[in-house]
């Protein structure tokens, strides 16, 4: 079973994309019983006619029991200026869903969605005592898909001929977009833009979110088809390359903190950890983008 812990917008997107493929039985809880019962029913009507599988929506963590992958997708109150400016609740209310989800399965794999991502990574995985390799957070994979996006936009090239557009580090300000590893058919990204290009590709990167906002209310269908991918991976036994947030131990120099950094994962959840190579100036850049995670862990 996939449990999906928050009904808002991005849970019951990834609820749907679940259901709509029949990947397995599908539950919801929300604080608020109606909301997640409302929304099981609207998903309901997506379920193929040959699906074995059926979605349900409660208030009521016990229902987590048998769950094998719980995705967590809640919030207390929406951001507005960074993804860190409410760590503190939202820190407050990963304790407690870590505390229900160990209670009632403990042998679930966690994607983490809600933010911020890499924070509550940490503390979910240092409250529950679970394996640091069954607690992944999900957004650096979607800092790599507008990676992509803005490459192929810049170059006017399909994103199937860009490849290795990889983002690491924090999914914020300091998030770090690899350039040095991106080529586009085949060919060296770094030979074909200057690095005041790639400065502002960097920016808009990080800024992605904001510009978003400008349009609509906040994203969803990004992260609901990349954290769909990861529960697609687990649940048919396949492998998957991406970048993805786990406690370090020692991993590009890195020690308790969780960051994105690049992942296979499998039907365990994260089966290694790569070490890519940077190139100076990025090493530098994901140093700091630790140090700021660090930081907000340690504010907490």
């Amino acid at each position: 079973m996939i449990s999906i812990i928050g009904s808002g917008r991005v849970g019951a997107s990834i609820g749907f994309l679940c259901v709509a493929n029949a990947l397995d039985d599908v539950l919801l809880i929300n604080r608020s019983r109606d909301k997640a019962i409302g929304e099981s029913l609207d998903i309901a009507n997506a379920i193929p006619a040959s699906s074995k599988f059926s979605i349900h929506g409660t208030d009521d963590y016990a229902e987590l029991s048998g769950s094998d992958i719980v995705v967590i997708a809640a919030s207390t109150v929406s951001y507005t200026k960074s993804r860190t400016e409410n760590k503190n609740p939202q820190v407050d209310m990963i304790k407690e869903i870590a505390k229900k989800i160990k209670q009632y399965c403990p042998s679930a794999i966690i994607l983490m969605v809600s933010n911020p991502p890499d924070v509550l990574t940490y503390f979910f995985q240092k409250e529950s005592g679970f394996s640091r390799f069954k607690v992944i957070g999900i957004a650096s994979s979607l800092d790599s898909s507008r990676f992509r996006y803005f490459v192929s936009e810049k170059l006017s090239v399909p994103q199937s001929s860009i490849n290795n557009a990889l983002v690491l580090g924090e999914h914020g300000d300091s998030m770090v977009p690899i350039f040095s590893n991106v080529t586009v058919e085949g060919k060296s990204l770094s030979s074909m833009i200057n690095d005041v290009e790639k400065k502002y590709i960097t920016f808009d990167i990080r800024n992605y979110w904001k510009t978003l906002r400008n349009y609509k209310s906040r994203s969803q269908f990004g992260i609901a088809k990349n954290v769909y991918d990861v529960i697609n991976t687990i649940i048919n036994t396949r492998e998957l390359f991406l970048t993805a947030s786990v406690v370090l131990e020692g991993e590009y120099g890195e020690n308790d903190v969780a960051m994105g950094v690049p992942v296979k994962i499998n039907q365990n959840g994260v089966s290694e950890i790569h070490t890519i190579v940077l190139d100076e100036s990025e090493s530098s850049m994901l140093k700091e983008s630790s140090k700021k995670i660090r930081d907000d862990i340690n504010s907490v």
